[in-house]
C-alpha cells in the first residue's frame, strides 16, 4: 500500500508541478479540469448512478467548465458568484451535516447529482481564476487546506478529547475531535505568518491570500483564515458523509493506494470559491 501510494503521488506531482509552473495558466486548468471530471465521474457512482449515469455526470462537469471557459469568466472578476457560492456552502453544508448520514439518501437524487456536479464546477472555475491571478496566490489556498490537515491530524492525536472529550462527528467521522480543529486553525494562521514573511523578504510580485487580507487589517485575515480552515473541515467531512451512506471507503480506486479523486479534493471544494470571495472582497469590498 505504502509503495502504491508513492508511486501514484510522485506520477501526480511529475504531472502537476510543471502545469502549475508553465508560464500560461492554461496547461494546470486543464489538468484540474481532468481531474475533477473524474471526481463528477465518482460523485455519480456514490449516489447510485450506473456506469453510464457516471459518465453522464463526468460530461455534464466537462461541458459546464469547457463553456465557463468558451465565454471568458476564467479571466472576469466574479465577486457576486462566489459569494452566492460561499453562502450555499455554509447554509448547504450546515444543513446536510444536521441531517446525518441517514438524510442523505432522502434528498432527491436529482439534487444531489446537480449539487455534486455544481461544487465540482465552482471548484474548477476557482482554481482557474487563482492560476489566473499567480501562483503564489494559488498554492497560498492550496498549502492552507494541507497545513490545516496536517495540523488537525497531530493536534487531535495529541489533545484528542482531553479538552472538550467530546468527538467532532462522531456518526460520520469518529477519529475527528474539537482539538483537531482547533489545531488546524491554529497551524493555519501560524502558516500565515511566515508566508506573509516571505512575500515581504522577496518581494513577491503576486501576493498570497494571506498578504492580501492582512492589507485590509489583521480582523479580516484571522477571520478569513478561520473560516477558511472550518471550511475544509466541512468539505471533508460532506465527503464522508456521503461515502458513509453509499457503504464506501473510498470515493473510487482512481489514484492507487489514495483512493479516489474526491478523496484528495474534499477539503478543497468548500475552500477554493471561499478563497476566491475573500479576493474579491479585497480588490471590490
Amino acid at each position: 500500500m505504502l509503495k502504491q501510494r508513492i508511486i501514484t503521488a510522485v506520477l501526480l506531482l511529475a504531472i502537476l508541478l510543471p502545469a502549475l509552473f508553465w508560464p500560461s495558466p492554461m496547461p494546470f486548468a486543464c489538468v484540474v479540469l481532468v481531474m475533477l471530471a473524474a471526481g463528477a465521474w465518482e460523485w455519480g457512482r456514490l449516489n447510485g448512478l450506473s456506469q453510464a449515469g457516471a459518465w453522464v455526470c463526468m460530461a455534464a462537469c466537462l461541458t459546464l467548465c469547457l463553456l465557463s471557459w468558451s465565454w471568458g469568466l476564467v479571466d472576469q472578476p466574479l465577486p457576486l458568484l462566489w459569494i452566492a457560492a460561499s453562502a450555499l456552502w455554509v447554509l448547504g453544508g450546515a444543513w446536510i451535516l444536521h441531517r446525518g448520514v441517514a438524510g442523505w439518501p432522502e434528498v432527491p437524487q436529482a439534487l444531489r447529482l446537480c449539487g455534486g456536479v455544481a461544487a465540482l464546477w465552482l471548484a474548477w472555475l476557482a482554481v482557474a481564476q487563482a492560476r489566473v491571478i499567480g501562483i503564489n496566490f494559488l498554492l497560498s489556498i492550496f498549502v492552507l487546506v494541507w497545513v490545516a490537515d496536517v495540523a488537525a491530524y497531530f493536534a487531535g492525536r495529541a489533545f484528542g478529547l482531553k479538552l472538550t472529550q467530546r468527538r467532532l462527528a462522531p456518526a460520520i467521522s469518529p477519529g475527528k475531535s474539537w482539538e483537531g480543529v482547533w489545531g488546524g486553525m491554529v497551524g493555519v494562521l501560524l502558516l500565515a505568518l511566515a508566508w506573509r514573511q516571505a512575500d515581504a523578504t522577496w518581494q513577491a510580485p503576486v501576493h498570497s491570500l494571506y498578504t492580501l487580507l492582512a492589507e485590509r487589517g489583521v480582523g479580516l485575515l484571522v477571520i478569513g483564515l478561520v473560516f477558511l480552515a472550518a471550511m475544509s473541515v466541512l468539505g471533508d467531512l460532506l465527503e464522508s458523509l456521503v461515502k458513509r451512506s453509499a457503504g464506501a471507503k473510498d470515493s473510487s480506486r482512481l489514484l492507487p493506494g489514495h483512493g479516489g479523486v474526491l478523496d484528495r479534493v474534499d477539503a478543497l471544494l468548500p475552500t477554493l470559491p471561499l478563497a476566491m470571495m475573500l479576493h474579491s472582497l479585497t480588490h471590490f469590498g
